[in-house]
């Protein structure tokens, strides 16, 4: 039987951008393929082409940087099913693993081990019918919940979810300001107003090296 493949946009290692691991020298491994169009969508180029490599071609591209951190990312690496068994053969050999996902796709056959770091859409999003809320039956303590908000009305419904799902309860949230739509220094003033169970997170890469892909 051959060996699965997957159709890979991009790997590549930087700084983590987001998340508790912030600032930490990390492998991206970028899926092609996406089935939301969000209207602040930062990664469009990754949502056709790409590449088709093994697994084993992959965890070589991998083994080259000195770090126990990966993060699979996207697009949405969910939608591509052979993205399950990468997860779990990197959690095997011993990598701490973070999955960015959109909360559009199932997480109920994500091994274990690994970190989901998952959105859940806002109105301005333009996908909030997308949002699959029975993922956060799924989640647990080790992971993450992600707001990425575009102004004020976006902050009052996130601001909402959160207390009516009780979402701070299930593991830590994020609020995230959608680059060039919503200033930082606001969305930090709105969650120290209110006194929100949240963490405020800037995209560390994008203050670094703007929008420039790979990085």
């Amino acid at each position: 039987m051959s060996e699965s493949k997957l159709r890979i946009t991009e790997i590549f290692y930087s700084l983590q951008g987001e998340t508790d691991t912030i600032g930490l020298p990390t492998v991206f491994v970028r899926l092609t393929g996406c089935p939301l169009r969000c209207q602040y969508c930062d990664t469009e180029y990754a949502f056709s082409g790409g590449e088709w490599m093994s697994l084993t071609d992959i965890q070589s591209q991998i083994s080259k940087y000195d770090t126990p951190y990966v993060t699979v990312t996207g697009g949405e690496p969910l939608a591509q099913p052979n993205c399950l068994h990468l997860l779990s053969q990197l959690c095997q050999l011993g990598y701490k693993v973070s999955l960015e996902t959109s909360g559009a796709m199932s997480l109920e056959n994500v091994d274990s081990r690994v970190k989901k770091i998952m959105d859940i859409k806002t109105p301005d999003s333009k996908e909030e019918q997308k949002n699959l809320w029975q993922n956060l039956d799924l989640l647990d303590k080790k992971d993450q919940i992600k707001f990425v908000i575009c102004g004020e009305q976006d902050y009052l419904w996130c601001k909402q979810q959160l207390k009516q799902r009780k979402l701070n309860s299930l593991c830590e949230v994020l609020f995230s300001p959608s680059h060039h739509q919503l200033q930082a220094v606001q969305l930090a003033e709105w969650i120290l107003r209110d006194q929100l169970p949240v963490r405020f997170q800037m995209q560390l890469h994008k203050l670094l090296w703007g929008d420039q892909p790979g990085k």
